[in-house]
């Protein structure tokens, strides 16, 4: 093997071992869960003399914790968290099989979010090793399963683990020091029509024409009033029809008709808010729809405030003068809302993530494991 930096090897060896989100393989596939990464960050934090644990979420799942103690009594705690699940593609094989070319490391996780873990298990390690630690701060590597479906592993912690006065999620920020995201709600609308015979349409009712009616006021009433409101990290609020169900065949009038929508919200806004605007809005319009239960747990926005001697910590050290705000969610919001202040940054650019040809720069993931370490170092 090439010459590569100790960050460089710790990735490609990450890259190397499958993680993908059993929601995305069949039932079975080796290559499936986050095993096989909880293995090895736990081996790597053994051999660091670490404490290790792991945390149960679901069968065969497990959060990985890498303890590192301070000098002294711990009075705080500040964590690392990124996720350990990747997402898959056809090409799954090839991106497994991680390569190093024009300056960047290639390779399913290399951006989302296998750069993160090994920038922050680099820092960890750092410390671990140079035998500096503060004098009052557990320093906590917590490896997250399932952030990439149903975000189980976050949440699982947030009411089961230990609140910390700081959590720095791992996610592709290109070094950004991000306090805000977007929450994100999936819903479900029905219609319903009359069936009737194609050559007869005047005696049903068709329910796809009055879902085309429904998606209408969505995408053009709705959408303008949401442009109405604004966040100043995150903007205005979305929404987007993304899929659309309705009748069996041409010559039967659809009795049914279904839309699922994403809307994007912003801290304050909640499911049932969300819900009732739009029930309120069809309703003036004369239109007839009904939810349907989608059984999905919403994802909740982030805000965190700035101000936060922990924050301005991290932006000292990674240089940065502001904070930032995204337009996807992530685990950051299941941690603050389990009492623990939280932040989203990392190397890498979110604009790789989940693509054929996923990548991260050599000079993001160096800087990123220096930027971590400086800031844990300056740790009381």
């Amino acid at each position: 093997m090439a010459a590569y930096s100790s960050n460089v090897r710790l990735l490609l060896d990450l890259i190397a071992v499958p993680s993908v989100n059993p929601a995305f393989l069949p039932a079975g596939d080796p290559r499936a869960g986050e095993a096989q990464m909880v293995e090895l960050v736990g081996q790597i934090g053994r051999r660091a003399g670490l404490a290790v644990e792991l945390q149960a979420v679901a069968p065969g799942r497990a959060n990985v914790l890498l303890r590192l103690s301070p000098q002294g009594r711990p009075r705080h705690r500040v964590l690392l968290a990124p996720h350990l699940d990747t997402v898959g593609l056809p090409a799954l094989d090839d991106l497994l099989q991680p390569r190093v070319a024009r300056g960047r490391v290639y390779g399913r996780g290399a951006c989302d979010t296998k750069g993160c873990v090994a920038a922050m298990l680099s820092a960890v390690l750092a410390v671990a090793m140079s035998g500096r630690r503060p004098a009052q701060t557990e320093i906590v590597f917590l490896g997250l399963v399932d952030e990439e479906n149903g975000q189980l592993g976050s949440r699982h912690y947030a009411t089961q683990g230990d609140r910390a006065e700081l959590a720095i999620v791992g996610e592709p920020t290109r070094l950004e020091v991000v306090t805000a995201h977007k929450g994100d709600v999936w819903l479900q609308l029905k219609t319903l029509g009359r069936s009737a015979h194609g050559a007869t349409p005047q005696l049903g009712r068709n329910a796809v024409l009055a879902m085309a009616r429904v998606v209408e006021v969505l995408e053009t009433e709705y959408r303008a009033q949401l442009n109405q409101r604004s966040h100043p990290l995150l903007g205005a609020p979305t929404i987007n029809v993304g899929a659309i169900r309705g009748g069996t065949q041409p010559n039967i009038v659809p009795n049914e008709c279904i839309i699922a929508i994403d809307r994007r919200t912003l801290p304050g806004e909640t499911e049932t808010g969300v819900r009732r605007e739009i029930a309120a809005l069809l309703r003036a319009r004369g239109l007839k729809a009904t939810f349907d239960n989608l059984r999905l747990s919403p994802c909740h926005p982030l805000q965190t405030d700035p101000a936060l001697p922990l924050v301005q910590a991290l932006c000292r050290a990674a240089g940065r003068q502001q904070t930032r705000g995204v337009h996807y969610f992530c685990d950051a919001a299941p941690l603050a809302e389990g009492g623990t202040p939280s932040v989203v940054f990392g190397p890498g650019d979110i604009a790789q993530a989940h693509t054929s040809d996923e990548w991260i720069s050599l000079t993001s993931l160096e800087r990123g494991a220096k930027v971590l370490e400086k800031f844990l170092r300056n740790l009381e």
